[in-house]
């Protein structure tokens, strides 16, 4: 009797640690749209890390269409820090807050009709460790890295694909934008190297996303004076003066150098009352103050629900970071945790981005993966909004030319109904294709500004179509 009690009790714990380290449900309801989802979602946690001591949280939604044969992407939020939902709500998901009907009361949803789950399967996960719903069981094991949130995510896509056995022949693709595109060719290549060393299960990966994304802090950044110059935001005398006397460096000049400094000092009063993630919208005082060039930017805005919240309709200019309250007001609710089958007592204020994270970016640069990736024969789409000041189209063209390429379709403009929705140009590396495109009138997170264009960009490049 010692011993069948003494088995259970094993057993029950071994139940337990099983389900900690991955769990998942479907979710078919909830907290602020009215009725049945109308696509299947699906949350849950897998556990990475040598002891599953890092739980990554996901939501995981069907495709619309064709679940069995549309393609897998899973999609990786920048930041580092910034949820999976904010992907899911704010740009490519089939769910939309209800931005001009909230008052600061309980958010309500509207379905979004240019969601990417109109053409694919899409995992939205909440990496690195500390983000969104995410977290870890000891102090230690929040401590990352880009280094350990890519050998994190590759776990877990395995784990994800162990467990649904059913998108294991989908053809997947990763995607991200910002810092998360900075993550993509790194998780991308690693998917490789596992495939070659007959890692199971074989992950049928045939190329990447990145949109707005960083590649290398310093030449992303140094992009932005020849930007803003370009864009009539800088004269052409502060221009020429600027490249005359800072040899092309605009990011850590000599600070003995006078000349540039002061030519600096100019360009810097005419952008810094810009809004860089959209030059044409309003930049407002709860935004994040522009970084110290003298460390490595973080790819996110100042978003804080209670300054905006206190603001009275006349007081409060728009400002598109009054669209991101409805996120902390939903996501913190108990019942909407409930309905997420959130694990109780794990996270104790969700925000949308996480600035606290202790995570180190031990990766300057990701330009070598891109041109090891592109050797292998992969497909790429890079695109960028055209009035994003943060990466700007200018410093993703960069890293492409550097990669020296074929060129296969010179650059052209992109249609939507008739009109102009940016332009393209391809490129060729024997089997591998690259085209980068602009997305007209997008800023630095394309699909939000440009949902329309953005799900017919993915849906042509996606079935091999031209732009």
């Amino acid at each position: 009797m010692k011993y069948y009690s003494s088995f259970h009790l094993l057993l029950s714990l071994l139940l337990l640690i099983n389900a900690t380290a991955s769990s998942q449900s479907i979710i078919n309801t909830l907290p602020g749209f009215h009725g049945t989802l109308p696509f299947k979602l699906e949350t849950g946690y897998i556990g990475v890390g040598e002891e599953d001591e890092v739980q990554l949280f996901y939501y995981f939604i069907e495709s619309e269409n064709d679940p069995q044969t549309d393609p897998l992407i899973l999609w990786l939020t920048g930041g580092p820090g910034c949820s999976g939902f904010s992907g899911l709500v704010y740009e490519i998901g089939p769910l939309a807050f209800d931005v001009e009907a909230f008052d600061g009361s309980f958010p309500s949803f509207i379905t979004n009709p240019y969601s990417w789950t109109k053409v694919a399967n899409i995992i939205f996960i909440d990496s690195p460790v500390g983000t969104g719903f995410s977290y870890a069981t000891t102090s230690q094991a929040y401590n990352t890295s880009d280094t350990k949130s890519v050998e994190h995510n590759y776990l877990f896509l395995r784990k994800w694909l162990s467990n649904h056995p059913e998108f294991v022949k989908n053809h997947l693709y990763i995607a991200g934008d910002s810092y998360g595109g900075k993550i993509v060719p790194m998780v991308a290549l690693e998917i490789a190297k596992g495939n070659e060393a007959r890692i199971e299960p074989r992950i049928l990966i045939q190329g990447y996303i990145v949109g707005n994304s960083r590649t290398d802090p310093n030449k992303d950044e140094n992009e932005k004076l020849p930007y803003a110059h370009r864009m009539a935001l800088v004269s052409d005398e502060y221009f020429e003066l600027a490249k005359r006397n800072c040899n092309g460096e605009y990011v850590s000049p000599d600070p003995d150098n006078i000349g540039c400094l002061y030519a600096l000092q100019l360009v810097n009063e005419c952008t810094s009352r810009v809004d860089e993630a959209h030059i044409l919208e309003p930049k407002c005082k709860f935004m994040s103050p522009r970084p110290s060039v003298s460390r490595s930017p973080q790819l996110f805005l100042e978003d804080d629900p209670v300054d905006l919240l206190s603001l009275s309709k006349q007081e409060k200019p728009w400002c598109r970071n009054y669209n991101y309250v409805s996120s902390y007001v939903w996501a913190n609710n108990e019942t909407v945790q409930e309905a997420l089958q959130i694990r109780q007592g794990t996270i104790s204020d969700w925000k949308r981005c996480n600035r606290s994270l202790s995570y180190e970016q031990d990766v300057l640069s990701v330009s070598k993966h891109h041109q090891l990736l592109s050797d292998k024969g992969f497909q790429a789409l890079a695109y960028s909004g055209d009035h994003d000041m943060i990466v700007p189209y200018m410093s993703t063209l960069k890293w492409i030319r550097d990669l020296n390429l074929t060129l296969d379709e010179d650059w052209r403009p992109w249609t939507v109904d008739g009109q102009v929705a940016g332009y393209t140009m391809k490129y060729k590396n024997n089997q591998a294709e690259l085209t980068f495109a602009t997305v007209k009138g997008a800023g630095h997170t394309a699909p939000e500004y440009k949902p329309k264009q953005c799900l017919a960009m993915i849906k042509r490049w996606l079935s091999l179509y031209p732009l």
